[in-house]
C-alpha cells in the first residue's frame, strides 16, 4: 500500500528531471529566472508526453535535458559547452541515449562521457 505522501511515479520522474537539469544549469551559472522558466516549460510538455506514454517515464530526465538544451540554443546559444575539448570551435555536449534511461552528457567529438545528467557540477 502506497504512503499518501509519496507522489506517483510520473510526478517523481518529473520532479527528478527538473532537479537534475536545474543542478546542471546552476553548475554552469546559467540558472536565471528566464532559464528556469524554460525548464518549467519542458517539464510541462513532458508531463503531457508521459501521460500519453507511461512506459516512457524512465526517459523523462534525458528528454527534459534535451528540451532545455534546444530552447537555450534558440534563445542564448549552445549549452552546456564541452569541458573536454581544448582545440577547435566550442561545442555543446549531447545527451545520450537520446531516448533511454540513465542519460549522460557526452562529447560527441571526443566520444567521452562527461557526466550523468544532473552531475555537471
Amino acid at each position: 500500500m502506497d504512503d499518501a505522501s509519496t507522489p506517483p511515479p510520473l510526478e517523481q520522474a518529473l520532479h527528478s528531471a527538473r532537479a537534475l537539469v536545474l543542478a546542471d544549469l546552476a553548475a554552469r551559472d546559467v540558472a536565471d529566472s528566464a532559464v528556469v522558466s524554460l525548464v518549467e516549460d519542458a517539464v510541462t510538455h513532458r508531463r503531457w508526453w508521459v501521460e500519453q506514454w507511461p512506459e516512457g517515464t524512465p526517459y523523462v530526465a534525458g528528454l527534459v535535458a534535451q528540451d532545455v538544451q534546444d530552447a537555450l540554443l534558440e534563445r542564448y546559444g549552445r549549452w552546456p559547452l564541452c569541458p573536454v575539448c581544448d582545440a577547435g570551435d566550442p561545442h555543446a555536449l549531447d545527451v545520450e541515449p537520446e531516448l533511454g534511461p540513465d542519460p549522460h552528457w557526452v562529447c560527441g567529438q571526443a566520444g567521452v562521457v562527461v557526466a550523468p545528467v544532473g552531475g555537471l557540477g
